[in-house]
């Protein structure tokens, strides 16, 4: 297996750097880092004041990839699909692609003091949840599985950073 992180926009490179440990940690797997240029203005929404995650998975998808080659673009602007308000990400099984964005998991979203820490657990848990659908797993109804359905940054927060007892197996039997 090999995961590339991919900025899309302007993401400080520490924070990127953090996450590449910390996403090799829990894979245990080569993670790559390739900047990229894509325009996120095509995807943006005036009305909604949002960007749709679906196009930004889109911008992705470029050469044909190995089986087990997984992406992940990183993005610090509110995603949302037609169907929600917002998203933390969304992953595209056929092509093995993701997004996540860091929006709504900053502390300064929602008018509190930064928390670096904070955040990179959670963007953590946000990719390795979206690198789990990339390999074909589901939402997962244990709370404490790091494939449960955020519905809100508590739902975040309150999962763990592992593969539950169930998903765990199926995860890296597909590796």
């Amino acid at each position: 297996m090999r995961i590339t992180l991919r900025p899309l926009g302007e993401i400080n490179s520490d924070v990127m750097q953090e996450l590449r440990e910390r996403v090799n940690r829990v894979f245990h797997c080569p993670v790559d880092m390739k900047s990229d240029l894509s325009c996120l203005t095509r995807t943006y929404s005036p009305r909604r004041r949002q960007y749709l995650s679906s196009g930004l998975l889109a911008s992705l998808n470029g050469p044909p990839r190995e089986k087990h080659e997984k992406t992940v673009g990183i993005v610090d602007v509110d995603l949302y699909i037609p169907r929600l308000s917002f998203v933390f990400g969304q992953a595209d099984v056929a092509s093995g692609t993701a997004i996540v964005s860091l929006c709504r998991l900053r502390q300064e979203y929602y008018g509190l003091a930064p928390d670096r820490a904070l955040l990179i657990d959670r963007a953590t848990k946000e990719i390795a949840h979206e690198l789990g659908h990339t390999f074909g797993l589901e939402h997962c109804p244990d709370a404490r599985c790091v494939m449960h359905f955020s519905n809100c940054l508590a739902d975040t927060d309150h999962k763990e950073l592992k593969f539950c007892n169930n998903c765990h197996p199926r995860m890296f039997a597909s590796t």
